[in-house]
C-alpha cells in the first residue's frame, strides 16, 4: 500500500457540504429506504426505526451515531508476510479490474472470460508492487458452473496470490463460502474475525434500494467482522446538492445496518460514479468530479473512502481509454481515496477486462508512486512502436515471471475437500 501525504483536494466549500448533508438526511428521514431483506427490515425496527413494508425511514441523529462506530481505519490481514494492508488515513490500497463479463487481449481480442483468465489476473496482481489487493471478481469466469464458480474464484484468490482479496457478495451462502475459506487458509474463525481478512463490495440499487442477495452477503460480512465496502452510484447530470445527498443516504444507511449487526464492525463509504439511465459511464468529467466530492463527504463522516481508479469508457486500450483512465486518476490521488477498486485493467465501464490495459494501467501508477514516494522510475514506461503494443509483451512478461507465493499443503488439501464438499451440497439444493 502507499502513503499518500499530498494536500487533498476539496471541489465542495463547507457550506456545500453540510447542504449534502442536510439533504442525505431529510431522504433518510422523510423518503427513507428500501431493505428488500426481512432480517434488515427487523432489525431497524427493533433500533427505534419507522418501518412501512420494505420502506424504512430513519432518525438522522441515530444513523449519525451509528455512523461514529465505524473505525476510521482497520487492518486487512493476508497470507503473505509483509502484505497486510490499511485502509484509512492517508493509507492507499490498489485493486484490480472488477467485475466484466468479458476480456481482451491482442492475440485473441474480445471474447467471454474464463477462469484461466480469472487466474491469470491473480498472478498479473501479485506479480507488481502497485496492485496491493488481489480484487474480486476481477473477471466473471463464465466456464464454471454459476452456482459454484464463486469457490473457483476464492481458491484462485488464496493459493495464487498471498495479498489481501475480495470475496463473493453474490448471495448469503457464498459470503459464508467466502468466509470458511478465508478462515481456512488463516488461522480459522476466530483470528480473521480479530483481525479481517476478507473485504466485501456490497452494491446498492440505486435509487435507494437494498436487494435480498445482496444484503444476505452483507450481514453474513458484518457478522464476521470483515469489512463491506457499501457502494452506490451517483447519477451523472445530478450535480451536487442532490445526487450526492442520495449516494451518501443510501451508504450510511446500509452502514448503520451493519454497526447494527455488529457494533465497531469496519466499513468502507464506496462511490462509483457516474451512472446514466441505470448503467455506469467511466471517465467523464463528471467521473473526475465525483470522486473529489465523494472523498471530501467521506472525510465528513471519518468513513474510509472507496472509489476512482483508471476509469474509462473506452473498448480499447487507446488514447482515449489513457486520457479518460488519467482525468479519473489524478482526483482519487489528490481526493485522498483509501481503497481504489478499478486500478488497472478495466476498459468499457467495467464491461470489459484487458490484458494490455493492466500493464498500460500499472505503468500509470508507477508514476504516481514515484510521487507519493519521491523514488527513481527504474524503467521507462509503455512506448514506441505503440503503447498496446508494448503492454501487450509486457503483460507476457508479467506472466512470465510471475512467482508463485506457495502455500501449506495441508492447507490447500483443506481448501480442496472443503470445495468438493460444498460443490456437492450446493447440487442437492432446489434450484
Amino acid at each position: 500500500m502507499w502513503r499518500n501525504t499530498l494536500a487533498r483536494v476539496d471541489v465542495l466549500s463547507e457550506d456545500e457540504v453540510e447542504l449534502v448533508h442536510r439533504h442525505a438526511m431529510t431522504i433518510l428521514e422523510e423518503i427513507g429506504v428500501d431493505f428488500l431483506h426481512p432480517r434488515a427490515v427487523e432489525l431497524f425496527e427493533d433500533a427505534g426505526m419507522a418501518v412501512e413494508g420494505d420502506r424504512v425511514r430513519f432518525d438522522p441523529d441515530w444513523v449519525m451515531s451509528q455512523a461514529a462506530r465505524v473505525p476510521p481505519l482497520f487492518q486487512v490481514r493476508a497470507r503473505g508476510a509483509g502484505r497486510a494492508v490499511t485502509i484509512g488515513g492517508d493509507h492507499m490500497v490498489n485493486a484490480p479490474v472488477h467485475g466484466p463479463p468479458f476480456v481482451t487481449d491482442l492475440d485473441r481480442g474480445r471474447r467471454g472470460a474464463t477462469i484461466e483468465d480469472f487466474t491469470n489476473f491473480d498472478r498479473l496482481s501479485q506479480a507488481v508492487p502497485q496492485i496491493h489487493c488481489a480484487g474480486g471478481t476481477t473477471v466473471e469466469p463464465e466456464d464454471l458452473p454459476l452456482a459454484t464458480r464463486h469457490l473457483d474464484m476464492v481458491y484462485s484468490h488464496l493459493r495464487w496470490t498471498d495479498k489481501p482479496f475480495m470475496g463473493s457478495v453474490i448471495s448469503a451462502g457464498r459470503a459464508r463460502d467466502s468466509i470458511a475459506m478465508a478462515a481456512i487458509a488463516l488461522g480459522g474463525r476466530e483470528r480473521i474475525e480479530a483481525t479481517p481478512a476478507i473485504l466485501a463490495l456490497v452494491d446498492v440499487n440505486s435509487p435507494l434500494r437494498y436487494d435480498e442477495r445482496m444484503l444476505g452477503a452483507l450481514l453474513e460480512y458484518a457478522e464476521a467482522n470483515q469489512p463491506v465496502v457499501v457502494t452506490p452510484f451517483l447519477m451523472a447530470g445530478a450535480a451536487p446538492p442532490m445526487g450526492l445527498a442520495q449516494q451518501f443516504a443510501e451508504a450510511l444507511a446500509g452502514i448503520a445496518l451493519i454497526q447494527v449487526v455488529r457494533p465497531g464492525a469496519p466499513c468502507v463509504l464506496g462511490s462509483v460514479p457516474d451512472g446514466r439511465a441505470g448503467s455506469a459511464a467511466f471517465g467523464t468529467p463528471a467521473s473526475a468530479l465525483g470522486i473529489l466530492a465523494g472523498a471530501q463527504m467521506a472525510r465528513r463522516y471519518r468513513i474510509p473512502f472507496r472509489g476512482g481508479g483508471a476509469l474509462t469508457s473506452s473498448g480499447s486500450p487507446d488514447a482515449r481509454a489513457a486520457y479518460e483512465s488519467m482525468l479519473c486518476l489524478w482526483p482519487t490521488v489528490l481526493g485522498g481515496v483509501h481503497l481504489v477498486v478499478h486500478a488497472a485493467g478495466l476498459l468499457e465501464s467495467a464491461q470489459l477486462a484487458s490484458y494490455e490495459k493492466f500493464a498500460i494501467d500499472v505503468e500509470m501508477l508507477r508514476t504516481f508512486e514515484w510521487m507519493l514516494e519521491r523514488g527513481a522510475l527504474h524503467e521507462a514506461g509503455p512506448c514506441a512502436p505503440t503503447a498496446d503494443g508494448a503492454a501487450h509483451e509486457r503483460w507476457k512478461r508479467m506472466l512470465a515471471e510471475y512467482e508463485d507465493p506457495g502455500i501449506d499443503p495441508g492447507v490447500d488439501e483443506e481448501l480442496r475437500r472443503f470445495m468438493a464438499t460444498r460443490t456437492e451440497q450446493i447440487a442437492r439444493e432446489p434450484a
